[in-house]
């Protein structure tokens, strides 16, 4: 067997490992569930009060970050950078918006965005990526920004990513890596000072915080180590909420207070989505990864790796904030959902990834590398088991045990201790609901939504009553189907969330 056959059958078994620990998992829930009904009871017992104690600890964090972002946002960052920071005028922004079709509408609002910024917008340099399989929809939109928005911004550059290269895997990833590229090209020409350039790469449809850049400015400055640094932001799916479904609304929501909990524990923290980092250290990994679904999270483990893990992620509590998968028909919504929630699940892959790219850096600290990889191996198993192993497990052993005859004071009251546990976990989900109608944006002026202002507000918080059925098939359904196309090898594409 050569050197290059063992290589890939290793990295194969390491891809194997988390599909693997998933279903092993739920065969033993079902296992010991049918022939032993009271051990599975005790288990589901204490795993819940696992979880109760779990929801405790992060909502800890959770309120951390809250308080951290009301605070951030009330700040004028604007006005505090240049009365404190005066030499932000010396640095350029790299705005990267990479396009998939996206109608104009979608485009013309970002744009629209940043030209309202609190920034001064000569300091900014916005990158528009098409793609050349779509140029006949590309052009029109990319005539019309610049006609609108070129006098607005030091420059708007566009860039044409060509389809069907060897070696890339069609999406985001491979469009942000040929942007990267093409615009190396007229930073060498003009001699921008690479240290001096700040790079962020967000969705087409990202709407950032009129203070975000002033505040990505001063952390940018005022961080010891700012080019060996991602800075995250907090993201929110805002854009299109009050036409959302009530499944579309808290599936998103639960992923902003997901990461805020993250921004809480920078130790633990990745990129994900929209993020900000020095243009120095985007240049030194060689850009995004072209072959990958999850660039957005794997440019933090890239320059991790080159930096021999001296490289970390700044939190900002301050939001951007991007459309949810509602695209109108109820259906066609939820299916676009889900292949989302998929997707972002495919974050799996870097789990091989850092086992092998670890084992072979010998100057990244052992605690750093057994951080990250458990982080990573036990967050993606939880999203994956712990909702459908709580109903199976809630379940069936007492289902079983009744089959059985088997009757004791477990038996009898452990559906009362399972729905006292259960009660007491919705005291998080009780938090989060509220911060779901604080974090709102204003309701749109129009008739009919004055009209039942009040009702609209009161159905955002009792749609979190469709949280626990959500958690299911949108959160442990797109896992599994995730790990397990990793682990039998049928590797995904890169699925474009449809976006109106």
């Amino acid at each position: 067997m050569t050197k290059k056959q063992r290589d890939y059958y290793l990295y194969r078994g390491l891809e194997i490992i988390p599909g693997f620990l998933v279903w092993a998992t739920f065969i033993f829930a079902i296992t010991v569930s049918i022939i032993n009904p009271l051990l599975g009871i005790y288990v589901i017992i204490a795993f819940d009060v696992y979880w109760i104690l779990r929801i405790a600890y992060l909502s800890i964090f959770l309120l951390i970050s809250w308080f951290k972002y009301r605070k951030t946002i009330k700040t004028d960052w604007w006005n505090f950078l240049q009365h404190n920071q005066l030499k932000w005028q010396e640095y350029y922004h790299l705005i990267f918006l990479p396009t998939a079709g996206e109608p104009f509408e979608v485009v013309d609002r970002t744009f629209s965005n940043l030209a309202k910024s609190k920034y001064d917008h000569k300091k900014m340099i916005i990158i528009l990526g098409g793609e050349e399989g779509l140029k006949d929809h590309f052009e029109p939109i990319r005539r019309k920004i610049e006609e609108k928005y070129s006098s607005v911004f030091y420059k708007i550059l566009v860039t044409l990513h060509p389809k069907d290269l060897p070696g890339e895997l069609r999406g985001k990833g491979a469009n942000l890596y040929h942007m990267g590229r093409q615009i190396k090209k007229y930073v060498d020409q003009n001699d921008f000072d690479y240290k001096k350039l700040i790079v962020s790469a967000f969705d087409v449809d990202t709407i950032t915080h009129p203070e975000y850049f002033a505040y990505l400015t001063h952390k940018f400055l005022s961080h010891k180590n700012p080019y060996q640094t991602s800075f995250q932001p907090m993201a929110f799916y805002h854009n299109n909420v009050w036409g959302s479904d009530p499944f579309t609304k808290v599936v998103a929501n639960s992923t902003t207070f997901w990461l805020l909990t993250d921004l809480a524990r920078p130790d633990r923290l990745f990129t994900f989505s929209s993020h900000s980092m020095s243009w120095q250290a985007l240049v030194d990994v060689g850009f995004w990864q072209n072959n990958i679904v999850t660039e957005d999270s794997r440019i933090f483990l890239q320059c991790f790796i080159k930096y021999d893990g001296n490289y970390q992620t700044e939190p900002m509590h301050i939001p951007v904030s991007m459309n949810s998968p509602y695209i109108g028909p109820f259906w066609k919504s939820m299916v676009n959902q889900y292949k989302q929630m998929r997707r972002w699940a495919w974050g799996v892959e870097h789990f091989p990834y850092m086992v092998w790219r670890f084992s072979k850096k010998k100057k990244i600290p052992l605690k750093k590398k057994i951080i990250y990889i458990w982080n990573q191996t036990e967050g993606v198993y939880s999203w994956a088991t712990a909702p459908i192993i709580i109903l199976i497990m809630g379940q069936l052993p007492l289902y079983v045990a009744e089959l059985k005859g088997t009757t004791n004071a477990l038996t009898q009251n452990a559906p009362l201790v399972l729905q006292t546990l259960m009660t007491s976990g919705m005291f998080g989900l009780l938090i989060i609901a509220i911060m779901s109608i604080v974090i709102l944006p204003p309701m749109p002026d129009k008739k009919e939504y004055k009209k039942f202002k009040l009702a609209r507000y009161t159905l955002v918080l009792l749609q979190w009553v469709v949280f626990p059925l959500t958690m299911i098939i949108f959160g442990s359904i797109p896992a599994v189907d995730a790990q397990t196309r990793l682990m039998l090898g049928k590797y995904m594409g890169f699925n474009v969330t449809k976006k109106n």
